[in-house]
């Protein structure tokens, strides 16, 4: 008799935890993403307060700036969703998301701290309660180097093993970092970076991860 999808993914999940480096890198990613949300509040706060620099964005000269948040977040949540599936059918997918998108918070502290940037011309603000819940009461415009939502739907599409989960991904990033520049959220290089750190952090979670 085949198992049901319960037997078989409680399977993986039961050997995955008899693992002690297993549970010891599941312990340590959850904790220093603790940590990193816990500083969000205060480090968003700051930075807003802060002046920088507003860049000659010729791509945003050239767009008018709609408010596209629904269709951003459709994305998102999509992607987002289908990684939690992924995550509940295998650790392997869960260790590996959990601490890519752990370093992927660190860095994006370090680059927002260091590249002062003004917000864009013309930027409509996004709601996304989800994250203004991290950011703090201010809601906050100037965490633009670089773009979190785009470097975190590619994230994903790195993580992903299904080739048609990868290029739902990679199709879901695309429109994402478009949409952000249509509602002027972020400047171009921001979105053009995201998959750059994005890809480097992931690197460093292999090698985490596979140590």
């Amino acid at each position: 008799m085949l198992p049901t999808a319960q037997e078989y993914f409680g399977e993986k999940w039961q050997s995955a935890w008899q693992s002690v480096v297993f549970r010891k890198k599941l312990f340590l990613g959850l904790l220093a993403l603790v940590i990193i949300f816990s500083v969000f509040p205060w480090f968003f706060q700051t930075i807003e307060k802060r002046h920088g620099i507003q860049l000659n964005d010729w791509v945003l000269n050239g767009l008018p700036s709609y408010n596209v948040s629904t269709p951003i977040f459709i994305f998102i949540w999509l992607t987002t969703m289908l990684m939690l599936l992924r995550c509940i059918q295998s650790p392997e997918i869960f260790i590996r998301i959990l601490w890519s998108y752990t370093l992927l918070c660190y860095s994006r502290v370090i680059t927002i701290g260091l590249v002062p940037l003004d917000p864009p011309a013309g930027l409509i603000a996004l709601n996304d309660r989800l994250a203004n819940a991290f950011y703090g009461p201010t809601f906050i415009t100037r965490d633009l180097f670089y773009s979190g939502h785009t470097a975190s739907v590619f994230l994903m599409f790195l993580c992903f093993r299904n080739k048609v989960d990868k290029w739902f991904t990679l199709c879901a990033t695309i429109i994402v970092g478009i949409l952000l520049l249509i509602q002027h959220v972020h400047y171009t290089v921001d979105v053009i970076a995201a998959p750059v750190f994005a890809y480097a952090m992931y690197l460093l979670a292999m090698r985490i991860v596979k140590s």
